[in-house]
């Protein structure tokens, strides 16, 4: 499979530039660090773009816009799944006290593997958590980062949020959020794999300060843009102005009426504002 892919990136490169070839999208798995990693691959721009998903996420759940819409004459989309996440299994997902870090590691070695030398970031929520790691620890390999939805700590209101009754228990949440995660998992599954989640993001509140990655910010090179929802119910606008006050080269962007998906509500504005910061 990782041959397949390969080749398949190998035709994207140098085929004709039709809108018509650029709708199709190359899905394929590649073994990284001993785990199947799966991914989607469109476009064939020079400057290759990494989407690192949210909590349970996938290409296919967290990125449909930004895989359609990013232009993709400038840039090759990378969309992958964590392991345990998505179609990255087996294995089932597991929260270990590194598992941003080890997100991190297999993001990072899993673009390497593709072929890319160099690549930008963009994270969402926890998908931006392994994007701000995988930026400090590797500044030779990341271009530049977009993150939005993230934290560099867990605070006593973070645990309030992720504790809370319509956060923690799906079988609350509207049909329209449950439905693509049910559908991927099964009811059960997803149950039982997001409660694990929300008990392994709120163990961080031990950690010095509720540290997940506040040490290692200052080694970020690359520049990086910042997004915030100002309504978003998940993150407050204390870490995003953190991240901002911590990482050297930031600029932050707050999207008045956005939320946690804000990626998804205002897309077309977002991926402009994307496309206009990547292509600095």
């Amino acid at each position: 499979m990782e041959t397949l892919t390969f080749v398949s990136r190998c035709l994207l490169r140098n085929a004709t530039k039709t809108s018509r070839f650029y709708s199709v999208c190359v899905s394929g798995k590649v073994s990284v660090n001993g785990v199947d990693l799966h991914h989607q691959l469109v476009g064939a721009g020079e400057h290759a773009v990494l989407l690192l998903p949210g909590a349970l996420g996938s290409g296919e759940t967290d990125f449909a816009p930004q895989l359609q819409g990013l232009d993709k004459n400038r840039f090759t989309v990378v969309t992958w799944d964590p392991r345990g996440y998505g179609c990255s299994r087996p294995p089932e997902r597991d929260f270990p006290n590194n598992f941003f870090h080890r997100d991190a590691k297999d993001a990072v070695d899993l673009m390497q593997a593709l072929g890319f030398k160099r690549f930008s970031l963009l994270g969402w929520s926890d998908g931006g958590i392994t994007a701000l790691i995988a930026a400090a620890l590797n500044p030779k390999l990341v271009d530049k980062m977009v993150v939005w939805g993230a934290n560099a700590y867990v605070s006593k209101e973070d645990v309030q949020i992720y504790q809370c009754e319509a956060l923690r228990d799906v079988s609350v949440w509207s049909e329209r959020m449950r439905r693509p995660m049910e559908q991927m998992y099964g009811v059960q599954c997803f149950q039982e794999t997001w409660h694990n989640w929300v008990d392994g993001i709120s163990r961080f509140i031990h950690n010095p300060n509720g540290s997940i990655c506040v040490d290692i910010l200052p080694l970020i090179r690359c520049p990086t843009l910042i997004i915030h929802g100002a309504k978003d119910p998940v993150v407050p606008s204390f870490h995003p102005q953190f991240l901002q006050e911590r990482i050297r080269d930031a600029r932050l962007h707050v999207f008045p009426d956005g939320k946690h998906n804000l990626h998804l509500r205002f897309s077309e504005e977002f991926n402009a504002l994307v496309e206009q910061f990547l292509s600095q």
